[in-house]
């Protein structure tokens, strides 16, 4: 049997009224969150392309031995434990627990950790800027 338009209109009223949720502006809100996580998605992998070389980088983090200190995905025997996991890297909200999650932040961190935040565990590796950039590139592979 078929609905009027105003039975439609009578029942999303009786939604409104007792308070239960129209299916319709669920599905929508979900909707644009999906699409909010998407792009936040994708302009980190933006940040990353335009950072260095994410391939030069895992490269990079293998010969200097990064894995010894960190579990870091996708670089082989990265299994240390002295410092954090880089797992999720691209999704936290801060380095080193007090700078915001940044290329250009994080760059200048791995370029020269103790002058950015002084007494921190992570050596002075002396990084170059393109080695600091193709490393960044990589842990913003990361989600």
């Amino acid at each position: 049997m078929a609905r009027s338009r105003n039975a439609f209109r009578v029942e999303d009223a009786d939604r409104r009224r007792t308070g239960v949720p129209d299916c319709r502006a669920i599905r929508l809100a979900l909707a644009v969150c999906v699409a909010a996580i998407g792009l936040a998605g994708c302009q980190r992998s933006a940040a990353a392309d335009r950072i260095g070389d994410p391939r030069a980088g895992a490269i990079a983090i293998d010969r200097m031995a990064c894995g010894s200190c960190h579990r870091i995905p996708g670089i082989e025997e990265a299994d240390g434990s002295v410092g954090p996991p880089l797992a999720h890297f691209a999704s936290r909200q801060m380095i080193a627990g007090v700078l915001a999650n940044s290329p250009q932040a994080l760059v200048r961190y791995l370029e020269a950790p103790q002058e950015v935040v002084a007494g921190n565990v992570m050596p002075n590796e002396g990084l170059g800027d393109r080695q600091a950039r193709d490393i960044a590139a990589y842990l913003y592979t990361l989600r």
